[in-house]
């Protein structure tokens, strides 16, 4: 068993940043829940840096990962968790293609915020959708933020950054933008396939994308809120599509 060295704590600092992220093809898995899902996964895991009670009560788990024993006041300063990270791993970034624009999928315009991508990778995984297509100005989905926020389905939902409105315009799928003017999410007759568009809180859909929607939906209010959290809002979108479609 080694002990974290320098270098190895900078590089745990160095990887919250995308441009380190991207620079090395590696990201961070942060906290016991989900350094634990991931090596039930596929993913390649470069490292596992834990304490020395995680080591010792996951020993059978982490046969054919390399592990590092580090305090905990070592990991907690190395990563974004503010406190309590018994353990954190560093993965290799997964090469992934363009997914096929196929069953029921995702598209999400310029949502920025990582806590929300990494909530309606979540949502996605709990309604079995395992595509996310969104605009470039997205958040990363590889921000330790992200990753935390989805509760260890990042390795089950893929998402894929991209030209989003010409990735709309060549999907032969229905779209299903969410405006606050169209048709009532809950008489909506939804097609088995197609793609749930989501705009940002602050901007919505916006004309580049909405352009290529082919259903306008709202999700109606009751009371006076002006507006619901995009991943709530994508949450009881796709609660609607499940019960007309549940085998989809």
């Amino acid at each position: 068993m080694t002990m974290i060295s320098k270098n190895q704590l900078k590089l745990l600092r160095a990887l919250s940043q995308k441009k380190q992220r991207k620079a090395h093809g590696l990201f961070l898995v942060e906290g016991e829940k989900n350094v634990l899902e991931l090596l039930e996964t596929s993913m390649v895991t470069k490292h596992v840096f834990a304490t020395s009670e995680f080591l010792a009560s996951h020993r059978e788990q982490l046969q054919r990962v390399e592990c590092i024993e580090a305090s905990l006041e070592e990991l907690t300063k190395a990563s974004s968790l503010v406190s309590n990270n018994a353990a954190v791993a560093v993965v290799e970034i997964p090469r992934t293609d363009i997914p096929v624009a196929e069953g029921m999928m995702i598209a999400l315009d310029g949502v920025s915020d990582p806590g929300n991508l990494g909530t309606i990778i979540r949502i996605a995984d709990w309604y079995g959708i395992k595509h996310i297509v969104a605009s470039t100005d997205c958040a990363d989905p590889y921000n330790p933020k992200t990753i935390r926020a989805t509760m260890g389905s990042f390795s089950r939902v893929q998402v894929t950054l991209l030209d989003l409105p010409s990735y709309l315009a060549q999907a032969s799928l229905p779209v299903y933008g969410a405006f606050l003017e169209g048709e009532n999410v809950h008489k909506l007759a939804f097609s088995a396939e197609g793609i749930l568009l989501m705009g940002s809180e602050s901007h919505g859909v916006r004309p580049e994308a909405a352009q290529y929607v082919t259903d306008k939906i709202t999700i109606p209010a009751f009371g006076g809120a002006e507006s619901l959290n995009v991943a709530m809002a994508t949450g009881i979108i796709l609660d609607n599509f499940r019960r007309q479609h549940s085998d989809a």
